[in-house]
């Protein structure tokens, strides 16, 4: 079904696939503009006057639609191609943005804000996981993970670093609304770039355009992969759970820190920020040694129960200590070391299914896009029933079981570096 890539496609720096360099450029400025109003949104919604709850529904919504567009976005990107689908991405990204800010926030409609913001939703995930399949395909297999450490490197350059600490320096000059118009000129640059920059063509790593019943399987695969291999079901409730109070403390944090432990918005934007500054460097490690150490291994140990620390660490420290920019710097650097560590997820579900790398993308993009979801559902539920420490300890009970369930899983990992879960394998030429 597929060809042999040629020694010019496959050409790698530290694992980064030299032919797809600007898309990664393009992923960073893609995530500054989509990430821009993460650490501030959910304030500025109360301070509009809607509630706490009502804040936390808009992001719910909008993680709910972050998740189907997510499931979706794989294996339409390996029918009809990553590029089409980042194009389109960027394009229905910049309409529902207008939308959200002009009809929305300016018009004070809640029932705007919702349905603009939850239909933007769709948008991010056809960029960003788009490009996911695309380095799926172009990078060499056995440095699969270091591939997708380049990427969330650059998400998080793009998410984080700029997203965050771009607003600490606009919103005193231009604003909250100036600083969401400004979050578009960043969307249309990384569009532009995937447009005529990037030069790989992805069906150069197929023999044949599908059939139309192999698009419709495809698809369909998409949907039961889970249901097929267990392995995939154990794997997807991983990567869900791998970012759930990332997304999570991204509602409600905003509001504790300003309000109750009395940072300043500037350096609460600092200090969620700096969770991504660390994640540059972290990434591309545990990208490097996920690939020696073993994929299940670092996800087991460093991921689950390092984001099972780092969890509590980030909510009880800063509230026993006062607001302590060192401090609230320090936690957020345990934050990002641990998150990262789950980087090889993204090369463990391409692997479980090497020949439908497509829908087994599928299936990690939904369970990314459900992390957007389940992390603010969970919040809107635990908060009015146990308040912001129920919703942490909610948290942290989950990366256990994420941990437990790393016990039960079977990587076959390419050949690179051993562990016992993970053995090497025989990839088809």
């Amino acid at each position: 079904m597929f060809k042999s890539v040629s020694s010019s496609q496959s050409k790698q720096i530290f694992g980064l696939p030299i032919a797809l360099i600007w898309g990664y450029v393009a992923i960073a400025f893609f995530m500054t503009g989509d990430g821009i109003e993460q650490a501030f949104l959910s304030k500025y919604i109360v301070d509009l006057g809607f509630s706490t709850q009502q804040a936390s529904l808009v992001f719910t919504v909008y993680g709910l639609t972050v998740a189907i567009a997510a499931w979706l976005s794989g294996v339409t990107a390996e029918i009809i191609g990553p590029r089409r689908i980042m194009i389109w991405g960027f394009v229905l990204w910049i309409i529902f943005h207008i939308g959200f800010i002009t009809l929305g926030l300016e018009q004070k409609s809640y029932a705007m804000m919702i349905t603009m913001y939850g239909i933007r939703g769709i948008a991010y995930p056809m960029f960003i996981y788009g490009f996911v399949v695309w380095i799926a395909y172009a990078a060499p297999k056995q440095r699969l993970a270091s591939a997708m450490g380049w990427f969330w490197c650059m998400y998080s350059v793009g998410m984080g670093v700029f997203g965050s600490y771009l607003p600490s320096f606009s919103i005193p000059m231009i604003g909250f609304m100036g600083t969401l118009w400004m979050a578009i000129a960043f969307i249309a640059i990384g569009g532009l770039m995937v447009m005529f920059l990037i030069k790989d063509n992805f069906e150069n790593y197929k023999n044949d355009k599908n059939s139309n019943e192999n698009k419709f399987r495809e698809i369909l695969r998409g949907i039961t992969l889970a249901f097929e291999n267990p392995q995939i079901t154990m794997a997807s409730v991983v990567r869900i759970i791998n970012q759930i109070s990332l997304y999570g403390f991204v509602v409600i944090l905003p509001i504790v820190f300003t309000d109750q432990i009395g940072y300043t918005m500037s350096e609460w934007l600092r200090i969620w920020g700096a969770i991504y500054a660390t994640t540059i460097f972290t990434n591309l490690m545990w990208g490097l040694l996920g690939d020696r150490i073993g994929w299940v291994r670092q996800v087991r140990w460093f991921g689950c129960i390092g984001m099972a620390i780092a969890t509590l660490l980030f909510y009880y420290l800063p509230m026993s200590v006062g607001p302590n920019l060192t401090v609230g710097l320090f936690v957020a650097i345990v934050f990002g070391i641990a998150i990262a560590a789950f980087v090889p997820m993204s090369a463990i579900f391409p692997t479980l299914e090497p020949n439908h790398k497509g829908a087994a993308v599928s299936m990690h993009n939904l369970s990314a896009g459900l992390s957007n979801f389940v992390g603010p559902a969970l919040a809107t539920a635990i908060m009015p029933l146990a308040g912001v420490e129920g919703v942490v300890w909610a948290f942290t009970v989950l990366y256990i079981v994420g941990f437990i369930i790393t016990f039960f899983m079977k990587v076959n990992q390419p050949a690179n570096g051993s562990n016992e879960d993970s053995q090497p394998i025989q990839l088809a030429k």
